[in-house]
């Protein structure tokens, strides 16, 4: 007796430069600091293969590196992240006696701590007031944001992302409601204050006010922002680079030094795995409504109208992509903007988003029951 269920299908394509690629491009980038230069060589990557996303996605050092991509012309957008990753890199450290005590970045990442980054953050003497200071949500921090908020007037075109060119969301977390809230270029002007609100990490940085509203780092909610695609609406094909730089999984801490690793990547890594499996089984759902009211009787249909709504025929590859760890990082590893550690993990990028272009997984056949297929380098290369 034949079965009911559909046959497997290739994935839809569109070519892109002789790529055949399933949908709209989507780059989603984490929030992370100095591991956002992971993010950079990801998309050089992109950008030598000809694959410009169609769509952005960041929170933190992800909508900075965002808005540099979606806020310049193609041909501008990797100068602009090379001048961005150029201000904030600081010379490499001396090797000395914090090497044979497995410390080798502190002495480069305090004086991080004790002066800033002329380009991104300074020290804010208001804070020297003391922590009971009632300073006010937008004085309310350790640093103070201005150079980067010059860095970025100076690197964005803002009146690029109003041109309805390359769509850019950016994650934020209303200070009063604890409300994450995504600001989409599709639905209204996303603009200098958007991004530095979505890289308003407390107690470090201080609160920035959108439309009166006071607003802090989206990483504080949720530093995975690949839900902002998986429930858009109208749901469309896609094929998502999801760019993370926490690591879900580790081996079990041994030392305390360790275990403030572990606690950070855990508390960032945001249960990415966890938003992908639940987003698997939702859209297998909504294709298996799709798929019983194409077998009801002609009749019926009419009467399940509003069922069918709930379904759709919408196929999402997610292309995984997680920064691997560098020798010698620790719990730092954010503040780590060392020259070494940014050429590192931008070279890593570089090689592991290279790796899956090449493989290119999303070309296999695949079942159409399933709405949500995750590709990742440790997965088996199709046949």
């Amino acid at each position: 007796m034949p079965s009911n269920r559909p046959s497997k299908k290739t994935a839809a394509s569109s070519p892109a430069n002789g790529h055949d690629l399933p949908g709209q491009v989507v780059l989603v980038l984490q929030g992370g600091g100095a591991l956002g230069a992971y993010q950079v060589g990801v998309y050089e990557a992109l950008h030598e293969a000809g694959i410009e996303p169609d769509w952005v996605i960041g929170t933190s050092i992800g909508a900075i590196n965002a808005a540099l991509i979606a806020g310049n012309p193609c041909e501008q957008r990797l100068q602009r992240l090379n001048a961005f990753w150029g201000h904030v890199e600081q010379q490499s450290r001396l090797a000395g006696p914090l090497d044979w005590l497995g410390m080798g970045n502190l002495l480069a990442n305090m004086t991080t701590v004790m002066r800033g980054i002329p380009a991104f953050f300074e020290p804010n003497l208001g804070a020297l007031r003391g922590t009971q200071a009632p300073l006010g949500v937008d004085q309310a921090a350790y640093y103070s944001t201005e150079p980067l908020r010059r860095t970025l007037r100076e690197l964005v075109d803002f009146g690029q992302l109003q041109q309805g060119g390359m769509r850019l969301t950016v994650g934020a977390v209303n200070v009063c409601s604890g409300h994450m809230r995504y600001f989409d270029t599709r639905q209204e002007t996303v603009g200098l204050e958007h991004i530095m609100a979505s890289g308003a990490l407390p107690p470090a940085f201080p609160a920035v006010r959108i439309d009166g509203e006071a607003y802090w780092d989206g990483g504080l909610y949720s530093n995975t922002p690949i839900e902002a695609v998986l429930d858009d609406n109208p749901r469309r094909d896609a094929l998502i680079f999801a760019v993370n730089v926490w690591h879900q999984t580790a081996p079990q801490p041994e030392s305390i030094w360790q275990v403030m690793g572990r606690q950070k990547d855990i508390q960032y890594a945001s249960r990415a795995d966890s938003h992908i499996a639940r987003q698997k089984q939702i859209h297998r759902l909504r294709h298996v409504i799709r798929e019983m009211h194409r077998l009801m009787p002609a009749g019926r249909q009419q009467e399940a109208t509003d069922l069918a709504a709930w379904g759709c025929g919408t196929t999402m590859h997610v292309a995984h992509l997680v920064a691997p760890r560098i020798e010698g990082e620790d719990h730092t590893k954010d503040i780590d903007f060392t020259s070494a550690g940014v050429h590192a993990r931008r070279s890593a990028g570089l090689v592991d988003a290279r790796r899956m272009i090449e493989r290119a997984p999303w070309r296999a056949p695949v079942d159409p029951i399933e709405g949500v297929i995750e590709h990742s380098l440790d997965s088996p290369q199709p046949a």
